[in-house]
């Protein structure tokens, strides 16, 4: 079977994949989240500033940032397949959504940077 690489269409194992991906890069920020948490006595702006403040854990925010909105995309995307017939319609409320998840990227991206 020949297939076109050129093309933008996903398929189901990309889709498997890229959600697992996404999934794991969650669960580990999530888990160092609550480390944090449950180590640290007192949270106060101060530390929180100092936690956000090394390049690690911004760029780690940022992928998990980034996971989230690829996760949230492809999760939503299957929903809508399944749920929603009218394609003008699954078309539209896929693009409000998409619209919605690069703007808690881009807000995301805006308040890590700015520590």
């Amino acid at each position: 079977m020949v297939t076109n690489q050129a093309t933008f269409k996903r398929d189901g194992i990309q889709d498997w994949v890229s959600l697992r991906a996404t999934a794991i890069i969650i669960a580990l920020y999530s888990f160092y989240m609550t480390y944090i948490f449950v180590s640290t006595p007192e949270i106060t702006y101060v530390v929180w500033q100092d936690i956000f403040s090394s390049i690690a854990m911004k760029v780690f925010t940022f992928a998990a940032l980034v996971s989230i909105m690829l996760h949230v995309r492809i999760g939503l995307w299957q929903v809508l397949t399944d749920y929603v017939k009218p394609a003008a319609l699954r078309a539209g409320i896929q693009y409000v959504l998409n619209l919605i998840a690069f703007a808690y990227v881009a807000v995301g991206l805006f308040v890590l940077w700015g520590v």
